[in-house]
């Protein structure tokens, strides 16, 4: 589903050239999910960025459903992360003029879809906010708020869904939940889930685990 072969990312700085990634190769089969893991400053962002489309590689090859993105444009690459990518923030990135029920339907809309209000509410639904759904960002406590991006995140039924510290913002208790709600949606519309987290909870729920270090990968195992 996923395949990561050499993958480079070098920046040029007025102190010359700065490795940001190197060497990375990977492979994920369809609904695996894999945690990145790594310090500060170790390129588990950039990697995340790169793997969605949102940077282009200095090097090295990305296919998703053999199709090698390095070589799309950038509206090439909008375009097939529309069709296939999913996205979940730590900052939630909700609309703010927009109602949970809006926030979800959006992306529905903007793929065309007949039903969108009817399958919203079925996500909304399935994350246990169905009483909120009028609700808008600011009248909803950060794990609500949570969900509903979880929800939108799941609206377009992704192959790949990629979440950027999706706890950090959350205690621990609400944690738990979101974790339990990503990886329970995750299984029944059988993603590919890439997460970007210090949380050795959620890191331990995942198939992989890839540790970055200075832009190398330092260790990477598969869980039974």
């Amino acid at each position: 589903m996923l395949t990561v072969s050499q993958l480079c990312k070098t920046v040029t700085t007025t102190n010359g050239k700065l490795t940001i990634l190197d060497d990375i190769n990977l492979n994920l089969k369809q609904g695996e999910s894999l945690a990145v893991s790594g310090p500060s400053g170790s390129g588990k962002s950039t990697l995340l960025s790169l793997l969605a489309g949102l940077d282009t590689a200095t090097s090295g090859s990305i296919l998703i459903h053999n199709t090698d993105i390095t070589h799309l444009s950038e509206d090439g690459r909008a375009e097939f992360r529309a069709r296939h990518v999913g996205f979940v923030f730590q900052s939630f990135h909700l609309l703010p003029t927009l109602t949970a029920l809006e926030n979800v339907v959006l992306p529905l809309e903007l793929k065309g879809s007949t039903d969108a209000i009817e399958q919203a509410n079925k996500l909304l639904f399935e994350v246990g906010l169905s009483a909120r759904s009028d609700h808008y960002p600011n009248q909803l406590s950060g794990g609500e708020q949570q969900r509903v991006a979880i929800a939108r995140s799941f609206a377009s039924n992704p192959d790949l869904l990629f979440a950027d510290e999706p706890t950090g913002n959350l205690d621990t208790k609400t944690g738990k939940q979101i974790i339990d709600l990503l990886f329970d949606l995750n299984s029944k519309q059988n993603t590919t889930l890439i997460l970007v987290t210090h949380d050795n909870n959620l890191a331990d729920r995942c198939s992989r685990n890839m540790q970055l270090d200075s832009g190398r990968c330092i260790n990477q195992d598969s869980y039974a």
